[in-house]
């Protein structure tokens, strides 16, 4: 297993994501949502997007 996607309810009644490692790390957290189908979609965005994603590194910092 590559990890899981937890969805959670936050402090206004909106709904966020996280993507946790198997060792219970949190690797990404979502911004809060409006709805848990929001969520969900936002979910399926990572999943499309994240294969194909390069790495843009806007640090002042660039070792």
């Amino acid at each position: 297993m590559a990890g899981k996607f937890i969805i959670s309810e936050d402090e206004q009644g909106g709904y966020r994501f996280a993507l946790v490692a198997n060792n219970g790390q949190t690797l990404a957290v979502g911004s809060g949502f409006p709805s848990k189908m929001a969520c969900v979609n936002g979910i399926e965005t990572v999943r499309r997007n994240a294969p194909e994603a390069v790495i843009e590194d806007l640090s002042a910092s660039k070792r």
